[in-house]
């Protein structure tokens, strides 16, 4: 499978641009230089940015300049400490993964779909030059089977728009599902040849959000370990009644292994094979409320899956938004765990 050179082992900066308040304070302070040094020693090749569109964009969709000193300041830094760079746009005007933030309507109306494209133009017209060390990611986390036609339709016009400033920037599209490796199918064929394919990986589910108050049903006390037994998750995924959650079904040993991700993930590389387009996991990560040895091991396997398939990947996320590498609770694992990075 072709690979994404120079994207293969990253982090997010999760939290920063995006998913936060947008003060001046919280922007100027949650992520710095130094974290770019820290980063750099972690021997990894690149960071994934989420970003908000309305950091760069007023109400009524007028391009500031506010949100885009901060990409100019990460570019900078990237630059300085040897990593490249994916800017990923997180939430536009009319959708976000997240329905609590009352984004919706976008793949309806044409003129949210403008300013989508208005903002990946003004990206392009800025930063396109630097093809060499930046990649865009067109929409994280599109969620409904529905939206999978028009999303196809938006992309390739984002595409296009792209284009018309860099003829060899990587452009990353994910399917429907949020990004779901069994939606990739459904992308259209690739564009170009520096199109990448993406998607995200939390399985198995009630591991990765154990205790998470966002999740529906989910105890706040729930706690479960990794690898742990396949038995006993299948027992707990029918007590709380996650039923449709499917990612644990195939598993045919008593633990989970590497293995288990290597099947998750082998009809997205065949397809990828099949249309000649690398494969990108854009979030992998533990929620905090899992013991630090359990997600040591979990991150063991899943990268051991992605070295041995050739995916890169970026783990989500380098601080805070309860995934956080960097924070304390990680502390004792830390120098393990980057070392699977």
């Amino acid at each position: 499978m072709k690979k994404f050179i120079g994207y293969m082992k990253g982090v997010n900066l999760g939290g920063w641009l995006s998913q936060c308040d947008y003060t001046k304070e919280h922007l100027d302070s949650f992520i710095t230089e130094e974290d770019f040094k820290t980063l750099q020693s972690w021997n990894i090749d690149h960071v994934r940015i989420p970003v908000d569109y309305n950091i760069f964009q007023d109400e009524k969709g007028n391009t500031v300049k506010f949100g885009f000193e901060y990409v100019d300041k990460a570019l900078e830094w990237c630059g300085k400490y040897g990593l490249n760079m994916i800017l990923d746009l997180h939430k536009t005007c009319g959708f976000f993964f997240d329905k609590a933030q009352q984004e919706s309507g976008f793949f309806d109306n044409e003129n949210l779909q403008q300013r989508f494209f208005g903002l990946w133009k003004e990206f392009a017209r800025r930063y396109a030059k630097y093809s060499d060390r930046i990649a865009f990611e067109l929409l994280n986390e599109v969620t409904e089977p529905q939206y999978s036609k028009k999303w196809n339709e938006i992309s390739k016009r984002t595409v296009e728009i792209i284009r018309e400033y860099s003829s060899d920037i990587k452009i990353i599209i994910g399917s429907y599902w949020n990004n779901s490796v069994d939606a990739l199918k459904d992308l259209d064929m690739p564009y170009d040849e520096n199109i990448v394919y993406t998607y995200h990986c939390y399985d198995p589910f009630i591991f990765t959000h154990q205790g998470a108050y966002w999740v529906d049903n989910m105890p706040a006390d729930f706690r479960i370990s990794y690898p742990g037994s396949v038995a006993d998750y299948r027992e707990k995924i029918a007590a709380l009644g996650f039923t449709h959650i499917q990612d644990y079904m195939e598993v045919q040993t008593e633990t989970f292994t590497y293995d288990y991700f290597i099947n998750r993930f082998k009809n997205a590389v065949s397809l990828c094979e099949e249309r000649n387009v690398p494969l990108y996991c854009g979030e992998y990560g533990v929620i905090n409320l899992a013991s630090p040895v359990s997600a040591l091991n979990w991150y063991r396997d899943i990268n051991a899956a992605f070295d041995l398939l050739g995916i890169g990947r970026a783990a989500w996320s380098y601080k805070g938004v309860d995934y956080g590498l960097s924070d304390d609770y990680m502390q004792p694992v830390i120098n393990k765990l980057i070392r699977f990075l």
